[in-house]
């Protein structure tokens, strides 16, 4: 099922009413982040790595409604930590949805079932379910073993249920090509309404700094990946993002798109650094020194990131800023297939995917002990 045609036109509404106002900069999605506490500890983030004190604070209902009404942004993504081990997360969910925000619920699904009657199904709300690829792959990359069940389970529970479901995978270096349109194939059979996919971000605190990918290598895998694309696949991405990962296009990222707000109040600049924090929303976007941060400034943080939140901003920009980057969309939502015979080839390359996954198991070891 697609986007809703509702979503597609408050989105639109809103940002040509930006471009019509003249303003340059204007957020498209909050994240906002009411916790940091996680059921798990996976060896690629660097969002639990706080002290205990701080993982134990939730922001208040109050603080998450005020963000959102201070931002303006039509659509809002909650992630974490994991957001259904707030205390009052159904309360955040309807006061988002009683202003006709849409929401994308971020969660591993370890509690998507027992937590399920607290929301009811509505074209405001999709759960976003983290899937970072087929099983073996997914519970090496969350360090749970039989996580991966207990996720694809919880889907098809909300699907039935009649939720919004899509999922959201953070691929890293040594993922195969070939699992990954195996993974689409697994979610799209278990009626997910789209999928979500970005290449990892090096955290600074993220235990494992082996695997994450450079641009090169970024480009090379999604080029292979989403070249010879299936019909039945749906992506909840932009479809010129989709093609700046694949090399077809180059973007500066425009870091404000997708502002962040948590405990310690609007972060600078972005989602995935911490360069300090404003206390109100335009403070954050008057005072960052936005030149000191993409690939322009030289910043080295931002080198090689090309993750979601820094650059479908971008994309969903140049959509609406040309006619050029408008027929681009249309063209690429109608012909989205992307024919490529070297890609292709490729995929019938041995992967090293079963060396990496090796490399993935010794770092789950170490850190758990498992196997000592």
């Amino acid at each position: 099922m697609p986007i809703p045609i509702s979503q597609m036109w408050t989105v639109a509404s809103y940002v040509l009413k930006q471009k019509f106002q003249g303003r340059e900069r204007y957020p498209l999605v909050l994240m906002l982040e009411p916790l940091f506490r996680c059921n798990l500890a996976c060896a690629g983030c660097g969002k639990i790595q706080y002290p205990a004190h701080i993982l134990k604070t939730n922001l208040s209902v109050e603080d998450c409604m005020k963000a959102v009404d201070e931002c303006g942004a039509p659509m809002v993504s909650i992630p974490g930590g994991e957001p259904l081990m707030h205390p009052q997360i159904d309360q955040i969910v309807n006061g988002l949805v009683a202003r006709k925000k849409y929401i994308y619920l971020c969660t591993n699904a370890l509690l998507l079932k027992e937590k399920l009657h607290l929301f009811k199904p509505s074209k405001y709300l999709t759960l976003s379910v983290h899937m970072d690829g087929q099983k073996e792959h997914h519970d090496l990359s969350v360090c749970k073993e039989g996580g991966y069940e207990i996720a694809a389970e919880a889907i098809k529970v909300a699907v039935n249920g009649g939720f919004r479901v899509t999922t959201n995978t953070t691929l890293f270096d040594g993922a195969d090509p070939q699992s990954v349109r195996d993974f689409f194939d697994d979610m799209t059979a278990l009626g997910v309404e789209g999928m979500m996919f970005s290449p990892g971000y090096s955290y600074d605190k993220a235990p494992d700094q082996q695997h994450f990918l450079g641009k090169d290598k970024t480009r090379q895998l999604f080029q292979t990946i989403l070249s010879n694309r299936k019909s039945e696949w749906y992506f909840n991405l932009s479809p010129l993002f989709l093609e700046y990962l694949m090399g077809q296009r180059n973007y500066s990222c425009t870091p404000w798109g997708m502002p962040t707000y948590n405990m310690f109040g609007w972060q600078k600049p972005c989602y995935l650094l911490q360069d300090g924090y404003a206390d109100t929303f335009a403070e954050l976007m008057e005072e960052t020194e936005w030149a000191n941060y993409g690939e322009e400034s030289g910043n080295p943080k931002c080198a090689n990131c090309m993750v979601h939140s820094g650059f479908e901003a971008s994309a969903v920009h140049d959509t609406f800023n040309s006619w050029s980057g408008f027929l681009a969309t249309v063209r690429g939502t109608l012909f989205s297939k992307y024919p490529n015979k070297a890609a292709l080839n490729m995929l019938n390359k041995p992967s090293k995917h079963p060396e990496k996954l090796v490399q993935l198991e010794a770092k789950q070891e170490e850190r758990t002990g498992v196997g000592a």
